[in-house]
């Protein structure tokens, strides 16, 4: 199944990209792309216990079982003030 990556911040940066979109297994979850999107960028690793996440516009857990078409959001953590 194809589904759309969208990454903010100091993610796009490490990415080289805001936007990107990865083919998984039928049943893969949130977790299973970040990981992912981890060997294929290894610095992205350093931030799973970090970020948050939200598929389709909704703040989701890692162990959120993903769908063809959806879009997954991956947000480090603001800072400042």
């Amino acid at each position: 199944m194809r589904v759309t990556v969208r990454l903010f911040a100091r993610l796009r940066e490490i990415a080289g990209a805001a936007e990107l979109s990865r083919e998984l297994p039928a049943g893969a979850t949130i977790r299973d792309l970040w990981r992912q999107l981890a060997v294929e960028f290894p610095s992205l690793a350093q931030y799973e216990r970090s970020i948050s996440t939200a598929v389709n516009a909704e703040y989701a857990r890692m162990d959120h079982v993903l769908r063809a078409g959806d879009e997954i959001a991956f947000l480090p953590p603001v800072s400042g003030g």
